[in-house]
């Protein structure tokens, strides 16, 4: 929910740049397989999970390339970015867990819960490199945000496909691009909002609630308690910044 400054008129990103960002994303590119490789073999699972796995990132790449604009902070994509991708690396092998959809075996769920609690401490890094040297961008605020979403819906899937908490569970992965599509249909949604404690808050407890019920070890009942108080927060916040965004 973060307006984000396009690519500046007239420029684009030259030979030298685009070259460098392509030398990080392909030496993210190791931290897919590897990730994804272990995955499959702890699971069992079939090839198709690699193939899925390494074709997400080399769309997430492409998109990269193609977005990215000219005068990244460098070389390359820069540090708090290359961060950033180093937590989208991480989180691909869990977006193609849900692809085909069902149940995983119980030491499945626990290699979830401990990549995406490395990708969720991961999160404040980049944020915090960004900040301390200056070089926060438009496109590093909403290559972040991506990365959060994507993986909260990755989240959402697996804990419904788990068969503990009803579909409902899925608002939680899809309200934010609910609210983007909504943004295009009314434009007044789609102005900036002001930084905010609370939302980054939220965010993080959403992540938080589904790996909770997650975990093997959690009852149904108290697996829909958690997941439902997060859902509840969620719609709260968003509630406030559609309020603020109308009345703005």
């Amino acid at each position: 929910m973060v307006s984000v400054a396009s690519r500046p008129a007239g420029r684009s990103t030259g030979f030298g740049e685009k070259s460098g960002v392509a030398r990080d994303l392909g030496v993210a590119l190791p931290v897919v397989l590897g990730t994804a490789g272990a995955t499959w073999w702890l699971l069992g699972l079939p090839g198709s999970y690699l193939v899925v796995a390494v074709a997400m990132y080399l769309a997430i790449a492409g998109l990269i390339l193609a977005l990215i604009p000219s005068g990244a902070p460098g070389p390359g994509m820069g540090v708090a970015n290359r961060v950033t991708l180093g937590r989208a690396a991480l989180s691909v092998p869990l977006g193609a867990l849900c692809l085909p959809l069902g149940p995983l075996p119980a030491e499945g769920y626990w290699w979830v819960i401990v990549l995406a609690t490395v990708v969720m401490i991961l999160d404040g890094a980049d944020g915090r490199i960004a900040r301390s040297t200056g070089t926060r961008t438009g496109f590093g605020a909403r290559f972040d945000m991506e990365v959060d979403a994507a993986l909260i819906l990755a989240l959402s899937v697996l804990v419904w496909a788990g068969g503990k908490v009803g579909a409902w569970c899925l608002l939680i992965g899809l309200m934010r691009y609910a609210f983007v599509a909504a943004s295009r249909l009314w434009p007044v949604l789609g102005r900036e909002l002001p930084e905010s404690r609370r939302r980054k808050a939220v965010c993080v407890l959403q992540g938080v609630v589904l790996l909770v019920a997650m975990g093997p070890v959690i009852p149904d009942a108290l697996g829909t308690a958690v997941v439902g108080a997060g859902l509840a927060a969620l719609v709260a916040s968003f509630t406030v910044d559609v309020r603020w965004l109308l009345e703005g």
